[in-house]
């Protein structure tokens, strides 16, 4: 039941009912990523090449897409890498998620959030002040 109420009110936590009757549809499902996700290809678009979306696997988060099924995604190659051996390179890194307001945030010293005082930089405003 709460998985019906959320595709019925939130479109962050997976897909939409529109979403999930678009898909059964017309979707045909072209592969799925090692983070769960599912990758689909629909009808022509305007510009005559086939919709592509995924359905994520958890809170959608595009980030969550990794480096292989990215290229697919936005049409910079037509073979998905469930049809091929894909292997990624080594300067792709991982998905981690998005730290902001977590205790794994990065907090600069002299950040509000952080203890210390900011260091000084050359491009400092020095106020003026009467009699300087």
């Amino acid at each position: 039941m709460k998985q019906f109420l959320l595709q019925i009110f939130t479109w962050w936590n997976g897909q939409t009912m529109g979403t999930r009757f678009f898909t059964w549809r017309q979707g045909k499902r072209v592969g799925e990523d090692e983070a769960g996700n599912v990758y689909y290809e629909g009808p022509m678009t305007s510009w005559g090449q086939p919709k592509r979306w995924v359905i994520y696997n958890g809170y959608a988060e595009a980030s969550k897409i990794s480096a292989g099924w990215h290229g697919w995604m936005h049409y910079r190659t037509d073979t998905p890498p469930s049809n091929e051996d894909y292997k990624a390179r080594d300067w792709e890194k991982a998905h981690r998620p998005n730290p902001t307001g977590t205790a794994a945030a990065y907090r600069p010293q002299g950040s509000i959030a952080a203890a210390g005082e900011r260091p000084r930089v050359t491009g400092d405003y020095d106020a003026w002040t009467p009699g300087n």
